[in-house]
């Protein structure tokens, strides 16, 4: 009896449940303003195609001046700096927010609150404050990857830590080891390799998020992109987009197989 009265109310919260999500896609469609196509839209779309598959390769490499491989060097070099920066600044962050590393939950309640904080800001509006202080280029791209990425390098690492095996901690306690003897024979060795699959996992979001910061000034390969954009030089986009595309791929395919070895 239980079963079968408990398939009416089930399918009544179902249907509920859909009607809402279907009620949400509605109004998030009229809410659109849709003003139709214009004259010379199947024209212009025509015309981005063409450029795209007909990339200007002549870009890819020019002694004497920017081309394609400096560029696509400026953004790796920014990702790896950044990744760098953050990797080993968020490491206090992680401690601090883990629940198991203190005995007071308002210490680690106002450590994973303080990484919320920096996730709060995306990284395209941190490089627009870096670049008003310092200056367009790499060195504000640097500074917003380096500084974004704490707040999510922070929460891994600290959910790492908090699911790290205390045996070995209890047993170097019980023998007389201090705080620090443990944190360095007990816990790193445990969290050390989950440290490095977290940021080489943030390295390939960094390598994304630095092409785009290049579209505002923040170095990489987006600054020729924005100016191939606004001269419509459709083939050079292409040849561009093509170069990201394979760079991200290749180092996707790299760290996905490091990552595996370490976990």
């Amino acid at each position: 009896m239980r079963t079968e009265t408990a398939k009416p109310s089930f399918r009544i919260r179902y249907w509920l449940v859909a009607l809402i999500v279907l009620a949400i896609y509605i109004w998030s469609f009229l809410g659109i303003e849709f003003g139709g196509l214009t004259e010379n839209a199947g024209r212009d779309f025509a015309t981005i195609v063409r450029g795209l598959f007909n990339p200007d390769w002549g870009y890819v490499y020019i002694p004497e001046g920017e081309d394609l491989i400096r560029g696509l060097l400026d953004t790796l070099a920014i990702s790896i700096i950044g990744t760098f920066i953050s990797a080993i600044l968020c490491v206090p962050f992680a401690f601090w927010a883990a629940t198991n590393m203190s005995r007071f939950s308002w210490v680690s309640g106002s450590g994973k609150f303080m990484l919320s904080f920096i996730r709060t800001f995306p990284e395209i509006i941190m490089a627009i404050i870096f670049i008003k202080a310092v200056g367009p280029g790499a060195y504000a791209g640097v500074l917003a990857l380096g500084l974004h990425s704490i707040g999510m390098l922070g929460k891994l690492y600290s959910e790492a830590i908090e699911n790290l095996d205390l045996g070995p901690t209890e047993a170097l306690t019980a023998c007389g080891a201090n705080r620090l003897q443990v944190l360095w024979f007990a816990v790193i060795p445990q969290v050390l390799p989950h440290f490095f699959s977290f940021a080489l996992y943030r390295f390939e979001i960094n390598i994304r998020s630095a092409s785009i910061l290049g579209l505002i000034g923040a170095g990489g390969i987006g600054a020729p992109l924005i100016l191939a954009l606004e001269a419509r030089a459709w083939d050079r986009v292409g040849v561009i987009l093509l170069g990201i595309i394979v760079m991200v791929t290749i180092i996707d395919i790299i760290s996905t197989s490091i990552r595996r070895k370490l976990v």
